[in-house]
């Protein structure tokens, strides 16, 4: 393994550039239909990935790197064996989440440590023939959705460098936007497998709580911890979460998880908020996108239902403003209070300590009011499939969320805190441009159960959509030798 030395970050430019036809998408139906047709063959697309990873040139996405011969045998240690569902497969993993021999840093540095063994959900993916590359950026400690704290650098939003590329698992979408993998494992709590994703043009799946393992996960709020995908499509999240999805007996926060169906787009029944409860802060471009997708979905036939966002909200807000802050500060706060304030970040430390304010009468009765907003949702539930939510009002430039870290992260956060406290499942789709060139997305979201459902509809929406996938038409990689 090779790891940086010392926290990276350069000047970038926000140019865009013009697609071109030699890109070749890491698209895992395409390669494995290549490797099966003996077009190409692992070591060789791993190869190319090393030379995509050298030229994108943001060794900021990365805290550790697999060397290219250790991926080479990796590589060929499964040539040949293409009836593996995964066969070849280049994924990224986030960088809290255990890949034996790799370090395990959580986004900092003195928290390093080697695990004797991968999470569940990394020895699966790599049994399933998937080749791991390396361990991705992140919010320090998962805790965060703007990608920015972080002492190894801030990864470059592919679109604009001067933007935000989300968080907490801002590696992981940015490798995968970007055409360096096929797929990254991320993880999400509070939005982390989402937000990232709206803003680098990218699927986020986020899991029904308990469906993938979090052995081997260094936990931020473990009783809400998810283990989420990237991907280019809907399709794509579905073939991984076919493999990662496997109950673990071992895992005490393991649930089965029973497979529901929803209905065809023709009678699907879509929740949207009340207007006057969105909030797209200022952001009119960001507001057309959600009106453009949710009309998409009206063209093909569903039919919509406004409803009460008030309790989804105030849910939201508990979660950094409720006792389950404390669960954070039972994960790694007895670690943060062993270092000097200048060997975590300031931010991350203040919301970790701010745990020890809690009493357990207080979790109780947080615990009380969750179970009044879980009441009150269900009478959304008995009139909708789905509810469709923009994934973020709107982004940020890193400069404005440094002059605003707390208010700014809260705003991002307005649709997706709630999610794991309501036992939600949630997929995150491109839904279109801005006239900078940033993406936005839509978020759907269905009750515990429906993870294949939502990969499925988050296919048949990109579809409709046509958009662009990832950032592969703006960056101008060299011509593809096969």
């Amino acid at each position: 393994m090779t790891t940086p030395n010392t926290p990276f970050s350069s000047p970038l430019s926000s140019q865009c550039h013009p697609p071109s036809d030699s890109i070749l998408p890491f698209h895992i139906p395409s390669l494995l239909k290549r490797y099966r047709s003996g077009q190409s063959s692992p070591p060789q697309i791993i190869r190319m990935v090393y030379e995509r990873i050298r030229q994108y040139g943001d060794p900021a996405i990365w805290i550790t790197l697999a060397s290219l011969e250790d991926s080479l045998k990796q590589a060929e240690s499964i040539t040949g064996q293409t009836d593996l569902p995964l066969y070849g497969i280049p994924f990224a993993i986030k960088d809290n989440i255990d890949w034996s021999g790799a370090p395990t840093t959580a986004g900092c540095p003195r928290y390093t440590y080697f695990p004797d063994h991968s999470a569940p959900v990394v020895e699966r993916l790599i049994a399933a023939g998937a080749i791991a590359i390396g361990k991705t950026n992140l919010d320090q400690f998962a805790t965060g959705l703007v990608g920015t704290r972080t002492p190894y650098g801030i990864c470059r939003n592919p679109f604009h460098a001067d933007y935000i590329p989300g968080g907490s698992s801002s590696g992981s979408a940015c490798a995968v936007s970007a055409g360096l993998v096929s797929f990254a494992l991320g993880t999400d709590t509070a939005g982390s497998g989402r937000v990232p994703a709206a803003f680098t043009n990218i699927v986020g799946f986020k899991p029904s709580c308990g469906r993938i393992s979090t052995r081997g996960l260094v936990p931020a709020v473990r009783t809400l911890d998810c283990v989420s995908i990237f991907t280019l499509t809907g399709e794509e999240a579905a073939e991984v979460l076919a493999v990662a999805g496997q109950f673990d007996p071992l895992d005490p926060f393991a649930k089965p998880i029973p497979v529901y169906e929803l209905p065809s787009l023709n009678q699907l029944r879509v929740g949207v908020p009340y207007p006057h409860q969105l909030n797209f802060f200022n952001n009119s471009d960001a507001e057309t996108n959600y009106a453009t997708a949710l009309n998409v979905l009206k063209d093909r036939g569903a039919t919509f239902h406004e409803f009460d966002f008030d309790p989804f909200h105030a849910t939201a807000l508990m979660l950094y403003e409720g006792a389950w802050v404390a669960e954070r500060t039972a994960a790694v706060g007895e670690f943060i209070n062993t270092q000097s304030e200048g060997e975590t970040n300031s931010i991350v430390r203040s919301i970790i300590n701010g745990g020890h304010g809690y009493r357990a009468m207080d979790a109780f009765q947080d615990y009380y009011r969750l179970m009044e907003y879980r009441r009150q949702a269900q009478s959304t539930w008995g009139l909708v499939d789905i509810l469709a939510l923009p994934t973020t009002g709107t982004i940020y430039t890193v400069k404005d969320i440094a002059n605003h870290p707390l208010e700014l992260n809260r705003n991002l956060g307005r649709y997706t805190n709630f999610v794991n406290l309501m036992d939600l499942s949630a997929v995150s789709v491109p839904s279109g441009f801005q006239a900078n060139g940033l993406p936005t997305g839509i978020t759907f979201m269905a009750q515990s159960g429906y993870d294949e459902a939502l990969c499925k509809l988050s296919q048949e929406f990109q579809q409709m959509m046509n958009l662009p996938v990832g950032a592969l038409h703006v960056i101008p990689y060299s011509p593809v030798v096969s």
